[in-house]
Parts: structure tokens; C-alpha cells; sequence
């Protein structure tokens, strides 16, 4: 990844170079640790970066897989379109650095709401919130697929996961995603017999990665994980402007810092999840 510029740095608001900040939140001396070990920050995680004698020895360490439920979504003019994929993504590699298993890639299609519009087109999801304003397809968003479909796409990945040798699946991301993937556990676990893990009514209080929509959370997260791929000199200048496909607090008040917050929160829960499962 290239370094950030002086000027990019500014135009995010976020004073990171004077703190040897990387992109990715991470400084470059940062390390965690697992099973009392220190372990990189840098550690391969990602299932498609894994060589052969790589994936194995994870998988025996902890046979836990990561899935990122994400789009190709209109996130405001200041964020990038595939936000919820980059989120999901990030947290779920410092969830396996910190707690061992493999992250798959990213799903980018993911169910939504739909209605008809007066043209004959169909809207999707932000496209007819009521911060859309008049409701509008708005640029970019590439992801909708059925529910049937989505529900199909997952248990092929399931069915995947279970021949290589996994025995639990973390999955989160995209809110509708994220709806259907805790509605349907209980059922895909009888049917799997695998342990199936993510943002359920137990802890979903607490949970505090994406939690919003391009707004004050995820903006704060996307500086945390991705501080490039922001541009918050996109957003309106006038408080009494409001940004146009945005759901939550106002996405100008976004940190870096609070971005952090969220992440370790989310985090720690995903610890809590796979010790109670008896998967730590």
C-alpha cells in the first residue's frame, strides 16, 4: 500500500502521520497476543493467502472460520462503496490474530429491501431512506441479490467450510446480511453440525462495529481501519445540510479514536462468543 501523503491526512481530518499510524489503524510496532504468545500484527489470516502447511497448522491451532458479509453499497460521498466488506474484513483479521482461525474473503451481494420507483426502476435499500431525499438510486450500489439466492450462497459456503475441516463459522457485516444470517443458525447448525457464531439478541446491546449507516460509526471505523479510503471534505460544510443516504449520527463527527473504541468493543465480544462455545 503507498503512503499517505501530508495532503491526504488533512483532507480526512485526521492528524496520523505525527503518530506513525499506518492505513490500517495499526502502528507499525503493534502486536497481540494469543495463547499467552506474542503474535505479529502482519500475521497471515486471510484463507486465500494461505499456503498449504499454513492453512493446516491454523486449522489444528483453531478450526474457526471468519466470514465478511459485505456489498458493493453507497456509503455517503465520503466513504468507499465496498465500506461494509472493509469493516467486516478488517474486524474479522484482528479477531483471528488475536484469537486464532482463518478469514474467508468477503461476500460482496447481499439482500436488501426493495421497492418500485415511478420510472418502472427498482430502489435498493439507502436508495428510499429518509435521509434520501428525493428517493433516488444512488451511485454505485452493485450488490442486491434475492433472499433465496443470498440463502443459497451462504450454505455453499458452509457446506465448503465443514469438508475442509472447520468447526465453527463467525459471520457479520451488512445489515440485512447480518438479519439473515443470526435468523437462520439454529437451523443451519442441526444441519451442518457445525458451531455458527455472530451478532445474536445476547449480545447485539453491546455490539459496535457497523452499526449505522456511513454515519458517525462507521465512518469512525473506516479511519480506524481504511483512513485513505475517507474523504471527509465530501460531506456537506453546513451542519444544516445533511448527508444525502446517511442513517445515524452525523458521519462529521467521525474519529479515528472512536473508530478504535468500537473495534476493540466488537472485538472482545467475539472473544466472549468463541470462549463460550469452549472454542477458545
Amino acid at each position: 500500500m503507498a503512503d499517505l501523503s501530508r495532503r491526504s491526512f488533512l483532507e480526512t481530518g485526521v492528524a496520523l502521520a505525527s503518530s506513525g499510524l499506518l492505513a490500517s489503524g495499526m502502528s507499525d510496532g503493534e502486536v497481540v497476543k494469543r495463547n499467552g504468545k506474542e503474535v505479529s500484527s502482519m500475521e497471515k489470516v486471510r484463507y486465500a493467502e494461505l499456503l498449504p502447511h499454513e492453512f493446516r497448522v491454523r486449522l489444528a491451532e483453531r478450526p474457526v472460520a471468519y466470514l465478511p458479509l459485505g456489498t458493493l453499497e453507497w456509503h455517503g460521498e465520503h466513504l468507499p462503496l465496498g465500506s461494509d466488506a472493509i469493516q467486516s474484513e478488517e474486524l474479522m483479521v484482528k479477531c483471528a490474530r488475536r484469537f486464532g482461525g482463518i478469514v474467508m474473503p468477503p461476500i460482496h451481494l447481499g439482500p436488501d429491501r426493495t421497492k418500485p420507483a415511478g420510472d418502472g426502476s427498482m430502489l435498493v435499500g439507502m436508495d428510499y431512506a429518509d435521509s434520501t431525499t428525493p428517493p433516488r438510486r444512488l451511485d454505485g450500489s452493485c450488490y442486491w441479490t434475492s433472499q433465496g439466492l443470498h440463502l443459497q450462497i451462504v450454505d455453499a459456503i458452509l457446506e465448503q467450510l465443514k469438508r475442509a475441516g472447520f468447526r465453527a463459522v463467525f459471520a457479520d457485516g451488512h445489515g440485512p446480511s447480518r438479519w439473515s444470517w443470526v435468523a437462520n443458525i439454529e437451523e443451519r447448525e442441526a444441519r451442518y453440525g457445525m458451531q455458527l457464531l455472530g451478532v445474536t439478541k445476547d449480545i447485539a446491546k453491546d455490539w459496535r462495529s457497523q452499526v449505522d449507516h456511513a454515519a458517525r460509526n462507521e465512518t469512525s471505523l473506516m479511519l480506524h481501519y481504511r483512513a485513505d479510503l475517507v474523504d471527509l471534505s465530501r460531506l456537506p460544510k453546513s451542519n444544516d445540510e445533511k448527508p444525502q443516504g446517511v442513517g445515524g449520527e452525523d458521519p462529521r463527527n467521525a474519529t479515528l479514536a472512536y473508530g478504535r473504541e468500537c473495534a476493540e468493543v466488537s472485538i472482545r465480544l467475539v472473544g466472549e462468543l468463541l470462549r463460550k462455545a469452549g472454542l477458545l
